[in-house]
């Protein structure tokens, strides 16, 4: 269903891009799947977190566009987590093996709240240069299930699925929101049981960011999430740019995905011509590393 309905990018995508699969743990039945793309010498790349019902290719649109433009691009699938400090230990453990010592964030949802974690675990010694949030969140209390997370592990894969269906957009949208739910639906059935189970209890298992340990770095907000989580990312991050996407849904990086991969270069311009640009020097001009180096008051050093 989703391979045919999204394009014909997508099946380009998936014949010319390689899925890498890494252990870094030592319970090696903790994989991690991911599509590294763009120049490898770029030491400071953007990587993309999914959502609960997400998988590393549903930001194949990111990865076609952004690699395109000279960018290095990483998009990731989570391994079987059951807490948040598991989460972070296991994903620091992945950015050693990568030897990637910072790295730009973009979160979709759980992803985005797993980025706000894992910049919080990482405060004392920085991983994390700056964070990308779309529809994402910074308290799990909003979803009202803390008291049910501990339970997900005992629930059957159609149970899971039916909950996490019950988020999809269920109203009128137009033919490419439509796309994209059927694509993500797709995506959703070829996950099992113990990742859904991970993923879920993740989401919701009382925790929230701690935002005076993450307060200097870059935001970047993309939100169609409720009104009172609108509210609390905005309190979290008061100086975070924004951007409001009138349509799009819960998967704007499928169904808008030119206005989303426009935001995400808005955002990393400003790294440009720093030891944290993710893109090769060499796809910038002179003119434009000028304009951003004076606009930044970038010195020497810190290059």
């Amino acid at each position: 269903m989703g391979e045919i309905k999204v394009s014909p990018d997508y099946n380009w995508f998936r014949g010319t891009v390689p899925l890498k699969k890494i252990i870094v743990d030592d319970d090696d039945s903790k994989i991690w799947s991911l599509y590294d793309a763009g120049p490898r010498s770029i030491r400071c790349p953007l990587i993309f977190l999914p959502p609960v019902s997400g998988t590393a290719d549903v930001f194949f649109r990111q990865i076609l566009a952004l690699t395109g433009w000279g960018y290095r691009v990483i998009a990731l699938q989570y391994p079987v987590y059951w807490d948040h400090l598991e989460f972070c230990d296991g994903f620091r453990k992945l950015l050693d093996h990568l030897q990637l010592d910072k790295v730009h964030l973009f979160g979709a949802s759980l992803g985005g709240f797993l980025a706000q974690k894992f910049a919080e675990y990482t405060h004392k010694s920085p991983r994390v240069h700056s964070l990308i949030l779309c529809n994402s969140f910074s308290d799990t209390s909003i979803f009202n299930q803390t008291w049910t997370a501990n339970s997900f592990w005992l629930m059957p894969a159609f149970m899971l699925k039916k909950i996490v269906l019950g988020n999809f957009s269920s109203g009128p949208v137009d033919p490419m929101m439509a796309d994209a739910i059927d694509f993500m639906v797709d995506r959703l059935e070829s996950l099992g049981q113990s990742e859904l189970a991970s993923r879920l209890t993740l989401n919701c298992q009382n925790s929230y960011v701690e935002p005076h340990k993450i307060r200097d770095i870059p935001v970047f907000d993309q939100s169609a999430l409720s009104t009172e989580a609108k509210e609390e990312m905005y309190k979290l991050y008061p100086n975070a740019r924004r951007a409001h996407l009138k349509t799009g849904g819960n998967f704007p990086y499928l169904c808008r995905s030119a206005e989303v991969n426009l935001y995400v270069q808005i955002h990393l311009l400003q790294f440009h011509g720093t030891k944290y640009a993710a893109i090769d020097p060499s796809m910038v001009s002179a003119e434009e590393l000028e304009v951003q180096k004076g606009s930044l008051g970038i010195s020497q050093e810190e290059q």
